[in-house]
């Protein structure tokens, strides 16, 4: 029997000229050197967007406002023994400067003309290019 989805949040932050922020994971952890939108798992008890303030404080030490919902990406596991995460994806607004944690070791605002230059993790590629396309 297979164990059930994961719950999981994202964030879409953008700065003044609409650029999106993306984190680069940490050598070693899972996913390493890939890119990926702030956010994790929700938590036990947990709503989605206490989630996702929580992960975004944790990983970047910004503090979000004015939350809203997007959409959702399914997550589907590609391999054998891969996890299948559904994944909320809520846009923001963020204050504060950033000061990544251990999880991750760089940021970059990222465009539509920029994505061909990062390598995503969890598909999240598919996020950035839905909202910036919009």
């Amino acid at each position: 029997m297979q164990p059930p989805p994961l719950l999981a949040v994202r964030a879409i932050i953008r700065d003044d000229l609409g650029k999106i922020l993306i984190l680069k994971r940490a050598t070693g952890d899972a996913y390493g050197d890939l890119w990926c939108l702030p956010g994790g798992k929700v938590d036990y008890g947990q709503s989605a967007e206490e989630a996702m303030t929580r992960e975004i404080r944790e990983e970047t030490s910004l503090g979000t406002y004015s939350i809203q919902f997007l959409f959702y990406l399914d997550g589907l596991p590609k391999m054998p023994g891969d996890k299948h995460y559904l994944t909320l994806l809520f846009s923001c607004l963020a204050k504060g400067n950033i000061k990544l944690n251990s999880e991750s070791s760089e940021f970059a605002w990222v465009g539509l003309g920029d994505m061909e230059h990062y390598e995503f993790a969890f598909d999240n590629d598919k996020a950035v290019r839905a909202c910036l396309q919009d």
